[in-house]
């Protein structure tokens, strides 16, 4: 078996609206599809940023992310932002709050955290 790439990643939110407003308007992700799903109780909705898919799946009543510790599975989304300072300029203007800049110990470039709605850690990663 030889895999080629990530094809996407699924993420479940809590409120859907707020989740659909955060990805698609304030991060600028393109919308696929959206589908309404009545019999697996749930909103549907691909998105697409450059060659990232997501699957954001809308569910009533998810049980919380723990948070820390960390929990098995998948920690944060990580994006590449070529001019770390200016996406963090256009996200705090945005209403979305960042982490302090830190230095990543394994390669030296400036990343940055900042949160979905939902508390999911999303890394910008110089």
């Amino acid at each position: 078996m030889i895999l080629e790439n990530l094809h996407h990643i699924a993420i479940v939110v809590s409120d859907y609206q707020r989740s659909k407003d955060f990805y698609v308007n304030k991060l600028g992700f393109e919308i696929i599809r959206e589908e309404h799903r009545p019999a697996q109780d749930d909103i549907k909705l691909e998105v697409q940023l450059g060659n990232c898919f997501l699957e954001i799946f809308g569910k009533r009543n998810p049980p919380p992310n723990p948070g820390k510790p960390l929990p098995c599975g998948v920690w944060h989304l990580c994006f590449h932002a070529p001019d770390l300072d200016q996406t963090i300029a256009r996200l705090n203007a945005a209403g979305i709050p960042t982490d302090p800049i830190m230095i990543n110990g394994s390669n030296g470039k400036r990343i940055a955290f900042f949160y979905d709605p939902d508390g999911l850690p999303l890394e910008l990663h110089e």
